[in-house]
């Protein structure tokens, strides 16, 4: 049984699998459509969402299954104080595979100990959405042909912006692929993302604060949001939203091949002006999140133990107290629970990957 918490949790020949898979799905919808007859997905959303929540529905409609699950946490036991543990251990008698939103991270990691079915994480907090990058990456592959020799700008929160760290993790894993990263000094990647997934794949990186700068050079232009529910405070918030808003004046010294994506909900950082420009493809990144769940779900419920590869991880219990009030571990009666780097001496929790210099 595999679950996917994270998108390295596949290797890439799996990823690529799952994209020619879903690219079947696309041309040759009717073959899929009792595939998963008799078969429950359980969808488990503590927090809102309307494009994961939806598309993962619709893409086990699709397969002819059977959906059940909530919507937000207050309709669910956890408003009875339940906790995530024990609401997994329940549902997994109920259904043959999971998706889970929550917006403390770490959550599905606890999931995962519990759970009796292939479990998916649909976003946790800040921390990763897997499902997303899976998105990214097919969108990315029906417009390029390609995850190799791009040069792909990512713009806005890239502090907070869990799609980002996912997106990174994955594309670091293709050949010569250039990452430049626009943001404001304040919510620029978290340096762990430098010294622990970009500077180990010695992949080619920029940091810079205007889009103009860098527009010519590229392939790829990933805006996000400036997400309100992120910032530890109103007025950090209201300091950064405005910050970076794309418009065809900003467009016009870009390449006519760029793709122009964006997670979704936007809020103000693409003009609307921008939806008719041919190269803005984020309402067809939408579309494709059904198509890759729909191959996510059928490579979830046919993987088997003996595929699964074992990480050797020294990990301290208990020792240090994790200092992210996000955190799972700091919200539900958990152990604390410490993975050593394998870089330095630094510690990083097995929940958030919130990181100590040492014990």
């Amino acid at each position: 049984m595999r679950h996917l918490l994270d998108t390295t949790d596949f290797t890439v020949k799996e990823i690529d699998s799952m994209i020619s898979l879903a690219l079947d799905i696309i041309e040759n919808g009717e073959k899929y459509a009792h595939i998963c007859e008799g078969k429950k997905l359980a969808t488990l959303f503590f927090e809102p969402s309307t494009r994961t929540r939806l598309s993962f529905e619709a893409a086990m409609y699709e397969l002819g299954g059977h959906v059940l699950g909530f919507s937000e946490a207050s309709s669910s036991s956890t408003s009875k104080g339940e906790s995530v543990a024990d609401t997994i251990r329940i549902v997994s008698n109920y259904a043959d595979i999971i998706a889970m939103r929550h917006p403390l991270e770490g959550a599905p990691r606890v999931a995962l100990t519990k759970t009796l079915v292939p479990l998916i994480n649909a976003g946790d907090g800040g921390h990763t959405h897997p499902t997303q990058t899976l998105t990214d990456l097919l969108t990315i592959y029906r417009e390029k042909g390609t995850f190799d020799n791009l040069t792909v700008g990512l713009c806005g929160d890239l502090k907070y912006g869990r799609t980002v760290h996912s997106l990174i993790k994955a594309m670091c894993r293709y050949n010569n692929v250039r990452f430049v990263l626009i943001s404001p000094e304040e919510l620029r990647v978290p340096d762990y993302m430098i010294k622990e997934v970009l500077e180990p794949c010695k992949a080619d990186y920029v940091e810079v604060e205007t889009m103009e700068e860098v527009m010519e050079e590229l392939d790829i232009l990933y805006m996000t949001r400036v997400q309100r529910e992120r910032f530890p405070s109103e007025e950090e918030y209201l300091k950064h939203k405005d910050a970076f808003i794309l418009d065809n004046k900003k467009l016009e010294n870009a390449k006519e091949s760029l793709t122009i994506m964006h997670p979704l909900p936007r809020v103000n950082e693409i003009a609307v002006e921008v939806d008719a420009d041919k190269r803005a493809k984020y309402f067809e990144q939408a579309l494709n999140g059904k198509y890759i769940r729909m191959a996510l779900i059928l490579t979830l419920l046919n993987m088997k133990n003996e595929d699964v590869k074992e990480k050797n991880e020294t990990l301290v219990i208990n020792e240090m107290r994790c200092k992210n009030p996000r955190c799972i571990c700091n919200n539900e009666a958990l152990e604390h629970v410490f993975k050593k780097s394998e870089t330095d001496s630094s510690f990083r929790c097995i929940y958030c990957e919130e990181k100590f210099l040492d014990k």
